[in-house]
């Protein structure tokens, strides 16, 4: 599941945006859909890599038993998606360039995997050496 997201990010990188990586599965393990972070790409700051997964998924009956996956740490953005629509389960490439809010969603019942990927610890971190003020921008700091 997460090579999915990880093609995903690798995109993204590829096209001058930043690298972060979402596939949204149903609870049968089908690919439901994928994206990557789009915010300089679209100009959208709202583009994150889990809103394009959940978007490219379409609509759901119900999210119950889907999984998330994602290359980074959820945000507090798109943990809010997690939580509000009802999504079971989330796995997370890394957590080392960005300390998410995985752990927050844990606390109100998401089984939360943390894989430590070491391909998307390296794919961020050479992001962030070589792009700083668009990471910054990316995760609010001024």
């Amino acid at each position: 599941m997460l090579s999915v997201a990880v093609e995903e990010a690798r995109k993204g990188y590829a096209e001058g945006g930043i690298p972060i990586g979402a596939a949204l599965f149903g609870a049968d393990g089908t690919l439901l859909g994928s994206g990557h972070n789009r915010r300089v790409q679209d100009g959208d700051p709202s583009m994150h890599a889990e809103t394009a997964a959940f978007r490219a998924a379409g609509r759901q009956r119900t999210y119950r038993g889907t999984t998330m996956v994602t290359t980074l740490s959820p945000c507090w953005y798109c943990s809010g998606l997690v939580r509000q629509f009802g999504i079971s389960r989330l796995i997370v490439g890394e957590a080392r360039t960005f300390q998410g809010q995985h752990e927050w969603l844990a606390e109100h019942g998401v089984e939360v995997e943390l894989v430590d990927d070491p391909e998307c610890v390296a794919l961020m971190t050479r992001f962030i050496e070589e792009r700083p003020e668009l990471w910054n921008e990316d995760i609010g700091v001024d």
